[in-house]
């Protein structure tokens, strides 16, 4: 004999005064239970690449520097340029390397940024390349 041979056979009990639960909410109990929450949220983070900022050659910062240059002269036209720069990751070490085309506005030498007409600040410290756009 069976452990529950004796109740097999007895009909389904429906209760009279509840409403039958709906079967997505009686499935909805049986989820997985997350006690970590946040957990998921940190293994991506975790797994998320981030670049290594490149160090420049004396001879590719002298080449930076000569079109940093030729940019003071021409900053009374607003000109149009193209930069190449190392935006800092705010979570982790690393970052990426991002290209951001503007009119430039200013140079900050006390800060060591240069100022696009939008706004944006970027360090000239962070900066690849600087492709400035024929006049």
């Amino acid at each position: 004999m069976g452990k529950y041979d004796d109740i097999m056979d007895l009909p389904h009990h429906v209760s009279a005064t509840r409403p039958q639960m709906l079967m997505i909410d009686r499935a909805a109990q049986f989820m997985p239970f997350r006690a970590l929450t946040g957990y998921e949220d940190a293994v991506q983070e975790t797994a998320r690449l981030t670049d290594e900022r490149v160090e420049l050659t004396e001879d590719e910062k002298a080449l930076l520097d000569a079109k940093l240059q030729r940019l003071t002269d021409r900053l009374a036209s607003r000109p149009q340029v193209t930069l190449t720069w190392f935006q800092p990751d705010k979570r982790k070490t690393g970052g990426a390397y991002v290209t951001t085309t503007g009119q430039i506005k200013k140079i900050d030498d006390f800060e060591g940024a240069l100022i696009l007409l939008g706004g944006e600040r970027i360090l000239i410290e962070d900066i690849l390349d600087i492709q400035l756009t024929a006049p």
